[in-house]
């Protein structure tokens, strides 16, 4: 109800005029939007999860959309240092992708590049040196590829247990159970990777044909290093996707994450990410020492120079968002209406 409101409000607004004049006004002059992505699907990954994947053609539209409204799509970091300097030019935009799967190589960069928009990748690397599918993840996408399965628990954690996978929340209860095993065992990676293919074949889901695809994937190395020469600007997300409340452990995971990128990219980064968009006032003050200049969030909304450098808001775009409601966003009227708190990607990635 509230979503159908919203658009009819819009669709209303826009009609009448105002929309443009939000656009070209004083207001949205002084603010940036900056806009967060996770994956492109190289397959059927929006079905599975909307709100971190997006398939192709609909980013395409999205991108025709940002041309079409005139918006001015600057570097992150420039983007940054105008909004602070009250220089911003109007309908300033920034372009960020969050963690690093390969599919922004396949499948999101060709088309960046083909509207010549520039993009921050915030990389989370442990993946990127062990490249297998990124375990929490990949375990989610095959309970719900196998969701015509009755999932037989033994075979996997040793419990007594079978969960028919046919619903979200049974699917949602075995992946943490397998979360929490793994966790308990203290499994390695490569040892994840073998209880994640024991989970496929006890689904019937053909693990060889998903690591061919690459999906779940993070960029390698090399190909990181393609991008970055090529003009993509590659930002911290923390080595392991997390965030630790312990201080000496949340910097090892900047740092760790600072000197990957640097390995690959020849660059110190300076720029962070949130790790499913969780944070805590206590990481501002690790932040700052570890040299991190801007942070983004989740939380929907623009950046402006009231905003705290190290707590900055963003777009999550995904496919449920209309053009309407997208054009919303861009124009600034959408920040005046009401919505639903977004929500990060709350799964690990080792």
């Amino acid at each position: 109800m509230l979503k159908k409101l919203k658009q009819a409000t819009l669709k209303s607004l826009k009609s009448a005029g105002v929309s443009t004049l939000v656009h070209n006004s004083r207001w949205r002059r002084r603010r940036l939007l900056i806009l967060a992505y996770h994956g492109i699907s190289l397959n059927d990954e929006h079905l599975w999860n909307y709100t971190q994947y997006m398939p192709p053609e609909v980013f395409r539209l999205r991108l025709e959309q940002l041309r079409k409204s005139r918006c001015n799509i600057l570097p992150l970091d420039e983007a940054i240092k105008r909004l602070y300097a009250n220089e911003l030019p109007e309908r300033a935009v920034a372009m960020t992708f969050d963690d690093g799967t390969f599919d922004f190589y396949q499948k999101a960069f060709p088309l960046l590049k083909e509207f010549d928009v520039p993009v921050t990748l915030y990389l989370t690397t442990f993946y990127s040196h062990y490249n297998r599918p990124v375990f929490d993840l990949i375990c989610s996408y095959l309970l719900w590829k196998g969701r015509n399965v009755i999932l037989d628990m033994k075979e996997i954690t040793g419990k007594d247990l079978k969960i028919d996978l046919r619903s979200r929340d049974a699917q949602e209860t075995a992946r943490v159970a397998i979360r929490a095993f793994a966790r308990d065992q203290k499994l390695t990676a490569e040892e994840k990777d073998a209880l994640a293919a024991n989970l496929a074949a006890g689904l019937k889901v053909d693990y060889r044909t998903l690591l061919d695809q690459r999906i779940m994937h993070n960029l390698t190395p090399d190909e990181v290093n393609r991008l970055a020469v090529d003009g993509v600007d590659v930002e911290l997300h923390t080595h392991r996707h997390r965030t630790p409340k312990d201080r000496d452990l949340f910097i090892r995971e900047i740092e760790d994450n600072r000197k990957s990128i640097h390995a690959m990219t020849g660059k110190r980064a300076s720029h962070f990410c949130y790790p499913s968009g969780a944070y805590d006032l206590a990481f501002l003050p690790w932040l700052r020492e570890s040299g991190v200049v801007s942070a983004t969030t989740c939380e929907p909304g623009f950046a402006a120079t009231t905003s705290d450098r190290l707590l900055l808001p963003r777009l999550l775009d995904h496919p449920a968002l209309t053009p309407v409601e997208f054009e919303g966003w861009l124009t600034g009227l959408s920040a005046a209406l009401p919505r639903r708190r977004a929500n990060g990607n709350n799964q690990d990635r080792v």
